[in-house]
């Protein structure tokens, strides 16, 4: 019932539609943001490596960017290329705000990176981090949700939505699933136009993309960078992009090109003088062809091949052997001092843009810097666009419709339902045998020891994806996230539990009164919670799968091993173990939601002996029913604190 009226008040809020027979886009409602203008200047960045040479490891420094500088203004989008390597992606991820250790300044309209700017900001990374089972339209609506500011209302966010949507061609889709690497949903292109259209969503003054035309064919390509280029030229806006191999329609929209080359900057102005200024300095594009790909060939130290088609044209069959000899050494194909070569181009490409550019790029930079005011003043920390409120039940909404597709799944049902049903013919009418009884608890304990430890190691790994990117541009606060994920954790978690108990706890003979069940019930629930709270601990403590579900398995095993039922007679030096045991506290108080103190049991022929004093329960006990339920509160309360307090470096620039 409240998945049914989250998922009306959704389509309630989505009153502006795209007509079916085309027409004009719904317009933007966003308030309107203040154009900023980038500017870098001597960006170095380096990283440390570890290498092993003949078993002994050393260490040594690599360089990424060395001294790249460059100015964008608003209403210009710049396209820096590269090979791979190059350090395009590096650069752009230092000028989004999302790397630190950087040397060198980077300034936004003459501020300093801060909440403001990061509010402004659009990020779109390579890779497209969605959510596989929400549809297009409430991929897109979920954010508009979260992010627009609350000087629009939910009517207003919603026709935001539909209108990006609209505008990047997605209306044939919207109800389609966005799908992903196990899930079937829709095309490359069109997930990589939902990524972007993520970030269009708050018309933000910067927009950073990492490779937006990745894997789409020239035509969707081309649309994508119109949009941005009607972004850049039409909404005073500043969009940066890297791109590893344009087309030649793509190339000429460009504003400004940046080109890198093993982290030097080796060209830097506007993309049609770009050919100019090459053949100034020696490397004149011989041939027709796309001008991406001759930079992409100087970047990459090939020089033009002018001397190869020459040879070809003149003396196509009296000199063969030279024109391959002459071949081999300008494309690489085997020579060894191939490499050499291509640095020495490199090198020499890097040395002319310190003379002939690096000057021009400086006064730039002083005119930028001079020409514009100052950004508004950061607010500080805490001034989001929803309240914490607004982005808990946005998020608790989202969570749900995601995770129930797993959490659910046919197999885990069928799962818990085959372990039910053979639990209970097991133990089927176990009362007359106390020890049978006693096992069957202990299983409970163990089987609801696992499962829900090993489905909450997944969750954070899962998310951390999502949760690194929206962090990163300041959607929501982590409190509201874990909150949302503690809450939607609920249902799912607990429901399969009580399934499994009302189906095994009838058949294997336990006390057939609705106080033990209820008890039993309740006992099982509370360690379900405990469980998960250490599993989400470790999951997010270690955020690799293998490690975390290595690490669980120990932990769990020693915990059952301690528990009181396999072992009655624990050495005093390691019996310490049970304190901290889950199983143990979670065993004694199934002990006694089905035993008292004043139970008897046949111990032998017309003998009847307490249940207290029991081998296998007297070793437990049947008090301290308080202490344990305490410690398992704060087992609960405690594993969940470790979890938020290691989820606190996710998505935070390193």
């Amino acid at each position: 019932m409240m998945e049914m009226e989250m998922e009306m008040d959704l389509e309630s809020q989505a009153t502006t539609r795209r007509g079916d027979g085309g027409g004009t886009h719904p317009t933007i409602v966003t308030e309107s943001q203040r154009p900023v203008a980038l500017k870098f200047e001597d960006v170095v960045y380096k990283i440390k490596m570890v290498l092993n040479n003949k078993g002994k490891k050393e260490s040594s420094e690599r360089i990424i960017l060395k001294g790249v500088s460059g100015a964008v203004a608003p209403g210009e989008m710049l396209a820096m290329m590269g090979p791979s390597g190059s350090g395009k992606t590096t650069l752009l991820t230092a000028l989004g705000g999302r790397l630190h250790g950087l040397k060198g300044n980077i300034t936004y309209s003459g501020s300093r990176f801060c909440n403001s700017v990061k509010r402004n900001m659009g990020f779109v990374t390579q890779d497209d981090v969605l959510y596989p089972h929400l549809t297009v339209h409430e991929t897109l609506l979920y954010t508009a949700l979260l992010r627009l500011p609350n000087t629009l209302t939910r009517q207003e966010k919603a026709a935001q939505a539909d209108s990006v949507l609209a505008q990047l061609g997605l209306s044939a889709c919207r109800n389609s699933i966005v799908g992903g690497a196990m899930v079937r949903g829709v095309s490359g292109g069109e997930r990589k136009r939902v990524s972007i259209g993520q970030e269009m969503l708050i018309n933000p003054s910067l927009i950073f993309l990492d490779e937006p035309t990745s894997g789409l064919d020239s035509t969707t390509a081309q649309r994508i960078v119109s949009t941005l280029w009607e972004l850049a030229e039409k909404g005073r806006r500043t969009v940066i992009m890297t791109i590893h191999q344009p087309s030649s329609r793509l190339y000429y929209m460009f504003h400004k090109v940046m080109l890198l080359s093993d982290g030097n900057p080796i060209y830097f102005g506007k993309g049609d003088d770009a050919l100019d200024y090459f053949a100034s300095v020696g490397y004149a594009m011989s041939v027709p062809m796309n001008p991406a790909d001759f930079l992409l060939d100087l970047a990459n130290g090939t020089p033009p091949p002018f001397k190869i088609y020459i040879y070809i044209y003149v003396c196509m069959y009296n000199c063969l052997p030279k024109i391959n000899a002459d071949a081999q050494l300008k494309t690489g194909v085997s020579s060894d001092d191939d490499t050499q070569d291509r640095a020495v181009v490199k090198q020499a490409l890097a040395s002319a843009y310190n003379r002939h550019l690096s000057h021009k790029v400086k006064e730039e930079l002083q005119q930028i810097s001079d020409n514009t005011v100052d950004t508004e003043p950061d607010d500080g920390p805490h001034k989001w666009s929803t309240t914490w409120w607004q982005q808990f039940t946005v998020l608790l909404q989202r969570g749900l419709k995601e995770r129930k597709h797993e959490s659910f799944s046919a197999l885990k049902i069928s799962q818990v339902l085959i372990v039910s049903f053979l639990s209970g013919l097991l133990w089927w009418k176990s009362n007359a045998h106390l020890q049978d009884q006693v096992g069957f608890l202990f299983f409970s304990v163990g089987f609801w020891g696992f499962f829900p430890l090993f489905e909450a190691i997944f969750t954070f790994p899962q998310e951390r994806m999502m949760l690194t990117k929206e962090r990163s541009s300041g959607m929501y606060r982590l409190s509201s996230y874990f909150m949302a994920m503690m809450v939607g954790d609920l249902p799912m978690g607990l429901v399969l539990p009580t399934v499994f108990i009302i189906i095994a706890y009838w058949m294997s003979g336990l006390k057939q009164t609705a106080v033990n069940f209820f008890a039993t019930l309740g006992v099982t629930l509370y360690s379900v919670l405990a469980a998960q709270g250490l599993g989400l601990a470790i999951g997010a403590a270690i955020m690799n799968l293998k490690a975390a579900t290595t690490l669980a398995s120990v932990l769990m095993m020693t915990f059952l091993l301690a528990g009181g039922f396999y072992v009655l007679h624990v050495p005093s030096f390691i019996s310490w173990i049970k304190y901290i045991s889950l199983s143990n506290y979670t065993y004694k108080l199934l002990l006694a939601s089905q035993f008292s103190d004043t139970d008897t049991y046949n111990c032998s022929p017309n003998v009847t002996c307490l249940v207290k004093d029991f081998p296998t329960i007297k070793i437990v006990g049947l008090n301290q029913k308080v202490i344990s339920a305490v410690a398992l509160g704060i087992m609960l309360i405690g594993y969940r604190s470790v979890a938020y307090i290691c989820l606190m470096r996710v998505g935070v620039p390193r």
